[in-house]
């Protein structure tokens, strides 16, 4: 199974915590846009600056965010992604959710393949079932 993941799939494999997405074994491929880094990067930044973790704690989750994604398909925002992104959606959505979604349904048009939806946030999770999606995670 080909899965398309966001930063919370990333963020709570990377962090240990309870949930972390029990399919990631069973994955043959991983596909992310290039904003999770970005958005990984940001939480643990604030993590660290509000007290939660250490600078030693953040450099390592910083490394292993990184590890992670050296195995994933990185899909870049192009303007044809925000285009999208900014179209009507089947249900409501941030922006980055909606960047998110619209990389996907272009990734899947695109490749011609299956692609299932791999999120732990339950607005996005909503809205790739209506676009069509198997959703795991959420």
């Amino acid at each position: 199974m080909i899965a398309y993941v966001d930063s919370s799939v990333i963020l709570r494999r990377v962090l240990g915590q309870s949930g972390a997405l029990k399919e990631w074994k069973a994955l043959s491929g991983v596909v992310a846009s290039a904003l999770v880094e970005v958005e990984c990067l940001r939480t643990l930044d604030r993590f660290r600056l509000l007290g939660n973790v250490s600078d030693p704690q953040v450099s390592a989750l910083r490394d292993a965010v990184f590890r992670l994604l050296a195995e994933v398909e990185m899909v870049e925002p192009t303007r044809v992604v925000l285009s999208r992104a900014a179209q009507p959606l089947p249900t409501a959505l941030g922006t980055l959710d909606a960047i998110h979604l619209a990389t996907a349904i272009l990734w899947r048009e695109r490749a011609g393949a299956d692609l299932t939806m791999a999120t732990h946030d339950i607005a996005l999770a909503t809205a790739a079932r209506a676009s069509g999606f198997r959703v795991i995670g959420a």
